[in-house]
């Protein structure tokens, strides 16, 4: 009797660990994963390509000999990003580091419950998410219990709508806060009450993961968290030519909504990085809120991707629609470039033009040549095709600052419009004529799922 109820024991455990796979190895499932086009996005599927110039470099830079290199499959923006896409960037960081300052002033008011002042509110409709149940003890067990819990992460409450009209602050509280963000009388113009965008910067957090793997230790020695001032610098429209009237620029490009689908300009290589990153943390807080598996992190091309996308396919192009020349056969302009001295608007486009204008190349990818150039996640070195791999190649030294920009803007000549040109600028400086576009990985190899 003994023996048999020691087998049922053992039947039992076997039972209740294995499940039911009958003792096979079946591995473990993790979340249904369904491969999903981000929005505004195209697919570039992966394959090999010749980089560099392959025709007469007349510059005589020489620095993009050819090398034939291999690049995965990665979705990418059908258009540089644009205004109204930035400016979701810029006003969720306003509007958090706005919620921050009203719910940590509603804790020092001790005011968590709301209700009570002017239209029956109070600073205290802001306060953080959790606030009134940990003043009441209601810790959950990870908040009570877990070395991974900070009672100081409280969450943002984003339920109470920001009051922006002055007239209906509904107490002194709030007012005191609101008015920390806006620039003091002497400093406003033009009869508006204006914000000092100086206040809004997103906290960007990396970690040097190529260093991390080569060395050992603490990894954290190798994170690095920093402040990025958001609010594209709109002075470059005056300070990029002297002599020159472009106050409209300086007023209206970023804020105006009859530049919504233009590209963002004034936005430097950190500030293209913090928005990738935004975007990827945006994205996922998503996912997540629906059980979903994380999506891959966008980011900015490498500059082998780049040229690869630029070249839809065409093998030792010239340009993005293969070449050699920059009008059509009805002698149409195919870009936004300097096409003659002194006459930018050749092309029908003085400045910039909409980020969909003109035909797409044959990867369905407007503009990779002229409007804006555009940031990629490279440093410039100009002998690293010497040197770089041939399969999936990046150079990216944190010590140089210098940061490769490709394909040409709306102020260029067509040499720079060519998708072999390498051109650079410094990662901290803005500029009226360079922007970026983000890519992201493609996750898996599955042939079918890929145009779904």
């Amino acid at each position: 009797m003994r023996n048999i109820l020691s087998i049922l024991v053992l039947a039992s455990l076997l039972i209740s660990c294995g499940g039911n796979d009958r003792g096979q190895l079946i591995g473990v499932k993790g979340k249904k994963w369904n491969p999903e086009k981000p929005f505004g996005m195209v697919l570039v599927q992966g394959g090999a390509f010749i980089m560099g110039k392959s025709d007469y470099d007349i510059a005589g830079l020489n620095n993009a000999p050819t090398k034939t290199v291999t690049v995965p499959s990665f979705y990418m923006d059908e258009t540089e990003v644009t205004n109204s896409e930035y400016r979701q960037f810029v006003q969720w960081v306003r509007d958090s580091t706005i919620r921050q300052k009203l719910a940590e002033a509603a804790e020092l008011a001790g005011n968590v419950q709301g209700g009570g002042g002017r239209n029956n509110q109070t600073i205290g409709d802001f306060a953080f998410k959790n606030a009134a149940d940990q003043d009441a003890g209601n810790l959950t067990p990870f908040q009570e219990f877990s070395k991974h819990y900070d009672p100081m992460n409280q969450k943002i409450n984003w339920d109470a709508e920001i009051i922006w009209n002055q007239e209906e602050y509904p107490d002194a509280d709030y007012v005191y806060v609101m008015d920390e963000f806006y620039l003091p009388n002497e400093q406003s113009y033009n009869g508006e009450r204006m914000m000092d965008v100086t206040k809004f910067a997103y906290s960007l957090k990396t970690m040097d993961v190529e260093a991390a793997a080569r060395e050992s230790g603490n990894r954290t020695n190798f994170i690095e968290e920093s402040e990025v001032l958001v609010y594209p610098d709109t002075t470059v429209w005056i300070k990029d030519f002297h002599y020159s009237y472009n106050e409209p620029l300086h007023n209206d490009y970023f804020s105006h909504a009859a530049y919504d689908n233009y590209p963002v300009v004034g936005v430097n290589w950190n500030q293209a990085k913090a928005f990738s990153d935004w975007r990827t943390q945006y994205l996922n807080s998503f996912r997540k809120s629906k059980g979903l598996e994380h999506a891959n992190f966008f980011r900015l091309p490498t500059e082998a991707e780049w040229e690869y996308a630029a070249r839809g396919g065409l093998e030792s192009g010239t340009y993005p629609w293969g070449g050699p020349y920059a009008k059509d056969d009805r002698a149409c302009f195919l870009a936004n470039f300097k096409p003659l001295r002194g006459d930018y608007a050749a092309d029908e486009a003085l400045y910039t033009v909409e980020a969909d204008s003109y035909q797409p190349n044959d990867f369905g990818l407007y503009n990779m040549s002229g409007n804006v150039s555009e940031w990629v996640g490279t440093s410039y070195e100009p002998d690293s095709y010497e040197y770089m791999s041939s399969m999936s190649p990046n150079v990216n030294n944190k010590k140089n600052k210098r940061k490769v920009v490709r394909g040409g803007s709306w102020k260029d000549v067509s040499y720079f419009l060519q998708v072999s040109s390498r051109d650079y600028e410094y990662a901290d400086s803005a500029r009226s004529y360079i922007g970026f576009r983000t890519v992201q990985d493609f996750l898996g190899n599955n042939l079918d799922l890929r145009n779904k």
